[in-house]
């Protein structure tokens, strides 16, 4: 797992009134961040966004602190993730829920530079066939569920070269899991962590595929050529340069390191 290198750890400071920023927003004067609904640790704390507690919640309130918006102008919505990823307008001026930028969806939506690198996790639980995996062909055996529209179903197919089933979301994943329906799923790196450690009770975190391509790239979602894409991946790059990406993936991202790579 590689954090894209950018420091400030701090809550969310007041900043400018949004309304003096020159920027077009949905709502005048106001920055909309939508995000999933529910949003899981260790992306967001505790399902509250408005927190800041989490490290999208905290890099969210950071881009929108570097655009001249102040903490109170900020208006939180939700979204589903498989949906949003689709043409035609939005109500959110950026959406930050793990999404990773590729040639299929840039046909249809923005990406803003990313905020940060991550790679596969795979989880699976105590008395599972894949609970004792060493490498991806202990896998190719075994039942994978994935979360419809993430990157994980071309992952599992390219490292794994088997179709995973597919469910609607990260819970219903892992309900699929719990029940004896799959034998392991596969979701980003950080997330792995999470469900193995802090939602499954006899949770195994098998490990982490390799990535020579330096894994997947997590981005800020906009409208299709929106006139705020350029100023958010601005944000993005200069959050990263002063070191303010790093401080937060350490902040919040920090225990997900050490998973064994499967090759």
């Amino acid at each position: 797992m590689i954090a894209l290198s950018a420091c400030s750890a701090s809550t969310p400071q007041d900043a400018a009134d949004g309304s003096e920023s020159g920027l077009e927003t949905v709502t005048p004067g106001k920055f909309t961040i939508a995000t999933g609904e529910p949003a899981y640790s260790p992306w967001v704390e505790n399902d509250d966004p408005e927190s800041g507690e989490g490290f999208e919640a905290a890099v969210a309130y950071a881009v929108a602190d570097e655009l001249g918006f102040a903490e109170s102008d900020v208006v939180w919505i939700r979204t589903p993730f498989d949906t949003v990823i689709a043409p035609g307008p939005k109500d959110f001026d950026i959406n930050i829920q793990q999404f990773s930028a590729n040639d299929d969806r840039e046909k249809a939506v923005d990406f803003s530079s990313p905020y940060y690198e991550t790679t596969q996790g795979v989880v699976s639980v105590k008395g599972s066939p894949a609970a004792e995996a060493t490498s991806l062909a202990d896998l190719a055996g075994v039942k994978v569920g994935v979360a419809a529209g993430s990157t994980s179903i071309a992952a599992v197919k390219e490292a794994i070269g088997t179709d995973p089933a597919i469910f609607n979301s990260n819970e219903d994943t892992v309900q699929a899991l719990i029940s004896g329906n799959i034998d392991a799923l596969v979701t980003d790196l950080p997330t792995a962590f999470y469900n193995a450690n802090a939602v499954l009770d006899d949770g195994v975190l098998v490990g982490q595929f390799e990535s020579s391509a330096g894994g997947d790239k997590l981005a800020l979602l906009l409208e299709n050529d929106s006139s705020l894409t350029g100023p958010v991946s601005d944000a993005v790059d200069a959050l990263r340069e002063d070191g303010t990406l790093d401080d937060l993936a350490q902040k919040w991202l920090a225990d997900n390191a050490g998973a064994t790579v499967l090759s």
